[in-house]
C-alpha cells in the first residue's frame, strides 16, 4: 500500500516549528508524559464519539466497546496508540496537527527563557498534548477515519518534526486514530511493556473507558519439579482501573489519582492548588469534581476564548466548556459536573435557562468561594499566590453576582498606605481591623499604576491624620469600586471624591487654623474661577492637601478620571469628565498667587497650578504646548 499513497507536503505554522524543536530538545523534565498526553488525547475522541452516537447510533459501526489499545514492536522500533473514538478527516488533521489554535501563543512564546527547567514547565501549561510524542519519537504516523464514513476515506499524516508534515489519502477499515511513534534510539526505554504498563497505571487509572495493552502469547512449559504450566493465547487485557473516579468514593482516591486526573480534564502540567470532590442528592442530584489550578493560562483575559466545565450526564460525556455551570469570574475553576436530571441531548441553548442549570450553577458557585475562603483562613501564603494569578479576575465577582458580594469582597486583596510595597495582601477586613476610633469609611485611591496611586496628591492629607488607603492601580478597579460600594457596613469612599471630609477627626485648633489660612487668601477663589472659565464646575479651598498646592477632583455627579480612561479603552464614546479645582491655603504658592496685581500673570499662574493638578490626576494633558508656555513666562519673570 505505501508505494501507491500519494502524499501531500504542507508547512506547518511557525509557532508548530517553534514548538517542534523545544520538544526535539526534550525540554520536558519528566518524558514519560508523553504517553499521558496521548492517551488523554484518546480517549477524549472515544468520549465524543459516544456523546454523537445518542442521536446517530450508527456511527458505532456495530461495535459499541470504546476503548484505548497500546502496542509495541520492538523489531521496528515503534510504539502505537489505537483509539476507535470519533476519528479526523483531512481537513481536521490538517487543521489539528499543522497549527496550534489556542490564543496566547505569542504570550507563550515570548516568555520562554532558555532556561529547560523553567521552559518544561511553560510547554506543560500550555497543553500542546500531541506535540509531546517527538519528545520520544523522531518520527510520528497518524492513520485517522472519522466515524461514519466509509474505508476509502481514510487519512495518513506524517512528520520528522521539522519544517512540514505530509498527509494522503488511504483505506482504513476500522474507525478512530492511529498514532504511531518511531521511538528514538536514546529513549527504546519506552519499548518496554512493563515500562508502559507502569506508566499508564501512574497516569491513566482514572480515565472510564479501558486502556489496553496488548499481551503477547505465551507457550506451555515445563516447570522445575516436571508439572506443566498452561500457555496463554496473546490477547488484549485492561491496565487501567476503567471507572470514572469521580463515581468512586473520596476515601478510596488517592491524592495522586486526584492531581493526575486534573491534568488530564485540564492539560496543565502543573499541580492544582486544592479541589472539591462533591455529591450533592436530593431535589437536584449531581456530582462536582472542582479544581483551582495553581497557575494561569495565557489565555485567561481572552474573552471569546471559551472555557467552563467537562459536563457529563449519567457518566456520558456531552461536552467541554459548559460555560453554564460557572460565573464568568470563575472561568480559571477546571474540572467536571455529571448530573442525574439533565436529558442526555442536552445542549447548550437548552442548559442556557434551565432551571437545573441555575441550581447547579449557584451550587457550583457556593462550593468554589468555599474552597477560597477555607484557604484564605488556613493557608494564606497558598492563597496570596493563588491571588497573584488569579485576583484580577475575581474583581470581576461584585459586579457579575450580587447574591455573593460580600464573600467575594472578603476574598479580594490590595496595596495599601499600611503596607509600602506593591503587594496585593491586605483584605477588607483586615482594614476595617485598623481603622481608628472616628473613622467609618473605607477609603481607597484608583490610578493608572500602583506607583501612580502611592504618590497621588489626594493622600496628603490621609497620611498626615495616619489613615491607611487602598491603593488602586489596575484598570479593572474602577469597575470594581464602582459596583463594591460597601463592606460589613462600611460605606467605601474615593479619597479622591468630592465629599471627603476628614474634619470630624480635626481638634478645634485645627479648625481655627484653617479658617485663618482660607481668610488671609479669600480672594483668590473668585479670581481663579474667572481665570479658568468653563474648564472647573467650582473653585474652592481644600484641607485634603499638606505638600501640594492644588488638586482636582470629579464633581459629585461626574466621571472619575480612571472610569473615563477605562471606557475609552473599550471603544466607547465618553463625556467631557467634570472637575473641581481646589487650592491649599497654606501653601505658598497658592499665598504668592493671591498677592499677584497682574491679571494676566495670575491668570498664567492658575493655569499652570490647575495644568499641574490635571497631569497629576490624568497623567497627560491636552494641551502640553500651552502648560510649557505659561510656566516659562513665569520662569523668564523671575529673572527680571
Amino acid at each position: 500500500m505505501a508505494e501507491t499513497v500519494q502524499h501531500e507536503t504542507h508547512g506547518f505554522q511557525t509557532e508548530v516549528k517553534q514548538l517542534l524543536q523545544l520538544m526535539i530538545h526534550s525540554l520536558y523534565s519528566n518524558k514519560e508524559i508523553f504517553l499521558r498526553e496521548l492517551v488523554s488525547n484518546a480517549a477524549d475522541a472515544a468520549d465524543k464519539l459516544r456523546f454523537k452516537a445518542l442521536s446517530d447510533d450508527s456511527l458505532f459501526e456495530g461495535n459499541g466497546e470504546l476503548s484505548v489499545r497500546v502496542s509495541v514492536d520492538k523489531e521496528a522500533g515503534t510504539l502505537s496508540i489505537k483509539d476507535n473514538g470519533i476519528g479526523m478527516n483531512k481537513e481536521d488533521i490538517i487543521k489539528n496537527l499543522g497549527t496550534i489554535a489556542k490564543s496566547g501563543t505569542k504570550d507563550f512564546f515570548s516568555q520562554l527563557s532558555g532556561d529547560q527547567a523553567k521552559d518544561s514547565q511553560l510547554i506543560g501549561q500550555f497543553g500542546v498534548g500531541f506535540y509531546s510524542a517527538f519528545i520520544v519519537a523522531d518520527k510520528v504516523t497518524v492513520n485517522s477515519r472519522v466515524a461514519g464514513a466509509g474505508p476509502d476515506q481514510g487519512v495518513q499524516w506524517i512528520s520528522e518534526g521539522e519544517g512540514d508534515f505530509a498527509v494522503a489519502d488511504i483505506e482504513k477499515a476500522d474507525r478512530g486514530t492511529e498514532i504511531i511513534l518511531h521511538i528514538k534510539e536514546e529513549e527504546k526505554e519506552f519499548l518496554d511493556d512493563w515500562r508502559l504498563r507502569s506508566i499508564i497505571t501512574k497516569y491513566s487509572d482514572h480515565i472510564s473507558i479501558p486502556v489496553e495493552f496488548f499481551k503477547e502469547a505465551v507457550e506451555e512449559s515445563e516447570g522445575p519439579d516436571g508439572e506443566k504450566i498452561p500457555g496463554t493465547e496473546a490477547a488484549w487485557e485492561s491496565v487501567n482501573k476503567a471507572t470514572a473516579l469521580w463515581t468512586r468514593d473520596k476515601s478510596d482516591i488517592s491524592k495522586e489519582e486526584y492531581t493526575e486526573f486534573y491534568k488530564h480534564v485540564s492539560h496543565d502540567y502543573a499541580e492544582p492548588l486544592t479541589w472539591s470532590h462533591n455529591k450533592v442528592e436530593g431535589k437536584t442530584e449531581y456530582t462536582s469534581l472542582l479544581y483551582i489550578p495553581s497557575k494561569a493560562p495565557f489565555d485567561l483575559w481572552n474573552r471569546e476564548q471559551s472555557s467552563g466545565l467537562k459536563l457529563y450526564v449519567q457518566r456520558v460525556f456531552i461536552m467541554d466548556d459548559a460555560e453554564q455551570f460557572m460565573p464568568t469570574y470563575l472561568r480559571f475553576v477546571k474540572g467536571l459536573l455529571d448530573s442525574n436530571d439533565l436529558p442526555l441531548n442536552v445542549s447548550r441553548e437548552i442548559l442556557q435557562d434551565n432551571k437545573i442549570t441555575q441550581a447547579i450553577r449557584q451550587g457550583c458557585t457556593k462550593r468554589v468561594l468555599g474552597m477560597l475562603e477555607k484557604m484564605a483562613k488556613k493557608d494564606a501564603e497558598t492563597y496570596q499566590s493563588f491571588y497573584n494569578e488569579f485576583g484580577n479576575v475575581l474583581k470581576e465577582g461584585p459586579a457579575e453576582d450580587f447574591a455573593n458580594k460580600e464573600k467575594i469582597a472578603a476574598l479580594l486583596r490590595f496595596a495599601s498606605t499600611n503596607n509600602e510595597n506593591n503587594e496585593q495582601t491586605v483584605s477588607l477586613a483586615d482594614y476595617i481591623s485598623r481603622m481608628p476610633e472616628g473613622q467609618d469609611k473605607i477609603y481607597y485611591v484608583t490610578a493608572d499604576s500602583y506607583q501612580a496611586a502611592r504618590t497621588s496628591p489626594h493622600l496628603e492629607v490621609f497620611r498626615k491624620k495616619g489613615i491607611e488607603v487602598l491603593l488602586l492601580g489596575e484598570r479593572i478597579d474602577e469597575w470594581l469600586m464602582s459596583h463594591l460600594t460597601e463592606f460589613d457596613g462600611k460605606t467605601m469612599q474615593s479619597a479622591a471624591g468630592a465629599n471627603v471630609d476628614l474634619s470630624d477627626l480635626d481638634d478645634d485648633d485645627t479648625k481655627k487654623a484653617q479658617e485663618e489660612a482660607e481668610k488671609a487668601v479669600e480672594g483668590v477663589l473668585e479670581r481663579a474661577k474667572k481665570s479658568l472659565g468653563d474648564k472647573v464646575e467650582e473653585v474652592k479651598f481644600t484641607h485634603r492637601l499638606t505638600d501640594s498646592p492644588a488638586c482636582i477632583v470629579a464633581t459629585d455627579d461626574g466621571m472619575t478620571t480612571q472610569m473615563a480612561k477605562l471606557m475609552q479603552s473599550a471603544g466607547q464614546a465618553v463625556p467631557e469628565p467634570k472637575y473641581n479645582f481646589e487650592l491649599n491655603p497654606d501653601h505658598n504658592l497658592v499665598k504668592l498667587i493671591a498677592d499677584v496685581q497682574d491679571e494676566d500673570q495670575f491668570t498664567q499662574w492658575t493655569q499652570v497650578l490647575f495644568d499641574q493638578a490635571a497631569l497629576s490626576e490624568q497623567g497627560s494633558l491636552k494641551e502640553p504646548a500651552e502648560f510649557v508656555k505659561n510656566l516659562n513666562s513665569l520662569l523668564s519673570n523671575l529673572t527680571k
